[in-house]
């Protein structure tokens, strides 16, 4: 409104200006329609980038808060992408963002990222307000925004609600979850280097190729070649059937000798 005000008077002077210099009323209508224009381009970008800034706060807290609702992974993926997207575009941003950005990967299981952005709110001295002497233009914006959101809470309920939410998670769970994120990150790396070696040391304790386990089915073949070889009973028992055969055709007299005896005795 203050803004909207500001430009009223501006146009009222500059259109009596031109009033009184006898331009015509309708080339100071379209002029001010152009300056309208020029305004509202120019200050569309940072208007925007703030109010990205309070609807990322209004999503973060909506999933950081203790309710029963279930959130899919790639939901809470989504809005830390717009709070990453804010540290980009916003010089200077404010440590809330940082908090928030903390909470939402330590609520996602990306422990060592969580550690990075609390450890910047915790651990940092110039993450504390009192040192931004040197404001951009963004953050400038920001801080006009939210101190009329909480002078005037009753315009935007829900928004104010969200920050109060977020700086008493602040204030009140910061270093904890900072110490919780660090100990689960060091967890999860240790277990890591455990599957690593446990993975190593199998490939160490087995054939390290192809080749190992070709030596190691040679060596066996060899020693079944090597091992005599038991006859088996049908073999033997036909081996013995032909050795009585033959014994018996063995026994017997050539069928000449036969004729000859049972000629001499037909004679006799």
């Amino acid at each position: 409104m203050k803004e909207k005000t500001q430009y009223v008077l501006t146009f009222g002077v500059i259109a009596a200006m031109l009033y009184v210099a006898q331009f015509p009323l309708l080339v100071i209508f379209f002029f001010g329609i152009f300056a309208y224009f020029l305004w509202k381009t120019f200050s569309r970008p940072a208007r925007q980038g703030i109010r990205e800034v309070f609807e990322f706060y209004l999503a973060a807290n909506e999933v950081l808060r203790d309710d029963e609702r279930r959130w899919f992974g790639f939901e809470i993926q989504e809005v830390i992408s717009r709070g990453e997207e804010i540290l980009k575009k916003m010089s200077g941003a404010p440590p809330l963002v940082y908090f928030a950005l903390g909470a939402l990967y330590h609520r996602n299981g990306d422990h060592k990222a969580a550690a990075d952005h609390l450890a910047y709110v915790v651990e940092n001295k110039q993450s504390d307000e009192s040192t931004y002497l040197h404001p951009s233009a963004d953050l400038k914006n920001y801080v006009r925004v939210l101190r009329k959101i909480e002078r005037e809470p009753t315009e935007a309920p829900q928004m104010s609600a969200a920050v109060r939410s977020l700086e008493r998670s602040r204030k009140n769970r910061a270093y904890a979850l900072l110490e919780e994120s660090r100990r689960l990150a060091a967890e999860s790396a240790s277990a890591e280097n455990e599957n690593r070696s446990l993975v190593g040391e199998k490939e160490k304790s087995g054939p390290k190729n192809s080749n190992g386990a070709f030596e190691i089915n040679k060596e066996s073949d060899e020693r079944l070649l090597k091992r005599p070889v038991p006859e088996k009973r049908e073999k033997k028992r036909r081996v013995s059937v032909t050795d009585s055969e033959d014994n018996i055709h063995a026994n017997r007299k050539p069928i000449s000798e036969v004729l000859h005896d049972i000629y001499d005795k037909n004679i006799q």
